[in-house]
């Protein structure tokens, strides 16, 4: 078997990252900078045209999109707890999974990269604003899905792709000036996910700071 991980620091590659090691996962971490435009590389485009972390490489096989790189190694690694095996908890987990993927994360999106949306200056201005509001109550939706948990991780008793994406996308909030401690339950989750030898391997490869906020100065 033979895994390869190409990750870009602090984007949502974190995730299948943070899994790869949870599962003690044999794997090389390739490092693509996105500042460097390496993700435009005919190397890259290669593995996914459409330019983007992650990829996973299983074997010959480049595997894209967070949900299904999640799943795939659910499915390799059973053992890991990565999310619950089965039942309403399973489904419940996925539904968690796919609303971060396909809501939160690109909310988040229109936040940091409004030219995605439009070229009009004063529309990106606009773009920018109406998500960061919007961004801030999907967070607070987060707060009260963490505070609801029924174990000491989203999905229950083991750490996994949910805890992950939860760190994801509350340190991302910092970047959008969303100061993390104004979500105790969460920033506790992440504190405690972060703090796990596994995570802190991939925090300490990805030389991320937790907590990236930065206070306005009147």
């Amino acid at each position: 078997m033979s895994l390869k991980l190409y990750y870009a620091p602090g984007a949502c590659s974190f995730v299948p990252h943070a899994a790869l090691e949870l599962a003690g996962a044999a794997f090389e971490p390739v490092l693509i900078k996105l500042h460097k435009g390496e993700q435009r590389s005919p190397e890259f485009l290669a593995l996914n045209p459409r330019g983007q972390v992650p990829v996973l490489v299983d074997g010959d096989a480049p595997v894209t999109q967070i949900v299904a790189i999640c799943l795939h190694l659910d499915a390799m690694f059973p053992q890991a707890g990565l999310l619950p095996a089965q039942g309403m908890a399973r489904t419940r987990a996925l539904e968690t999974l796919m609303w971060m993927n396909n809501t939160v994360h690109p909310t988040f999106t229109h936040v940091f990269m409004p030219a995605k949306f439009t070229d009009d200056a004063a529309a990106q201005a606009s773009v920018k604003a109406h998500a960061l509001g919007r961004y801030r109550e999907l967070l607070q939706e987060l707060e009260g899905l963490v505070a609801g948990r029924s174990g000491a991780w989203l999905a229950g008793t083991q750490p996994g792709v949910l805890d992950a994406y939860a760190l994801t996308l509350l340190r991302w909030g910092g970047f959008a000036g969303i100061d993390p401690t104004t979500l105790p339950q969460t920033w506790a989750l992440a504190q405690a996910f972060a703090a796990l030898p596994a995570v802190a391997r991939v925090i300490e490869r990805e030389r991320l700071q937790l907590n990236v906020y930065k206070p306005t100065v009147a």
